[in-house]
């Protein structure tokens, strides 16, 4: 699944920096650049856009006026160099903000924010998929949420175990965890959030996936086991 997106903002060093970014990120798809609201709702009635890579401060119209003037509007990451902007553009339920400058690994943050969106709206129209971005090795994976067996803390990096591989991430647990569908995915020990549907049996105070027996807390085996009851 590629996530069509849009940049539309008046500055051309922004809309550079903006289109390197996205080139380098295999899950989106650059449909057009606007210098303007105008040009964007043009892009709008002939594509099927699900992004918007939107800068506040536009000539005309703003980028808040213009989310407000869209009936059924794309997923918005506001671009703007005025923190001052942020309150009023949560009110439009933007997605995230960007101040800039921002860096490759802040505008990933606000990205995986638009795919784990993207991906509710999919669980609950009962399409099957979903899929998180992880930068490891230097290189950007996309792992789809099905291929995930379970996660390790290990230091000041997780461990994610994957069918076939091992990826070594610099991030937080609980930045993962809030990627992830909670419906899907439990953490059943400070040290390890695990896939429900990878499960092959609970005995004690562990849980078998693959070749792995992996420890259970008291707390998280009561999760769990209320988890499982639902299923």
């Amino acid at each position: 699944m590629k996530i069509k997106c849009i940049i539309v903002d008046d500055e051309p060093l922004s809309q550079d920096i903006l289109k390197k970014y996205i080139d380098d990120s295999p899950m989106l798809e650059l449909a057009g650049i606007c210098f303007d609201a105008f040009e964007a709702n043009d892009l709008l009635q002939v594509n099927d856009i699900q992004l918007i890579f939107l800068d506040i401060n536009m000539p005309r119209l703003s980028g808040i006026q213009f989310v407000k003037s869209l009936s059924n509007p794309p997923l918005i990451i506001f671009i703007t160099a005025y923190p001052e902007y942020a309150i009023e553009g949560f009110e439009v339920d933007a997605v995230d903000y960007l101040l800039k400058p921002f860096s490759y690994d802040r505008f990933l943050k606000a990205v995986n924010k638009a795919i784990e969106k993207i991906s509710m709206v999919h669980l609950k129209s009962g399409q099957t998929g979903g899929f998180i971005l992880l930068k490891s090795d230097k290189k950007l994976f996309k792992v789809n949420f099905d291929d995930i067996n379970y996660l390790q803390s290990y230091g000041d990096y997780i461990k994610v175990y994957t069918t076939g591989k091992c990826l070594v991430v610099h991030d937080t647990f609980k930045h993962i965890q809030e990627q992830l569908p909670s419906k899907e995915f439990i953490r059943i020990h400070k040290s390890f959030i695990i896939s429900i549907s990878k499960i092959q049996y609970l005995e004690g105070n562990q849980v078998k996936i693959g070749n792995e027996l992996i420890p259970v807390a008291l707390t998280g085996k009561e999760s769990l086991l209320k988890m499982l009851s639902k299923k």
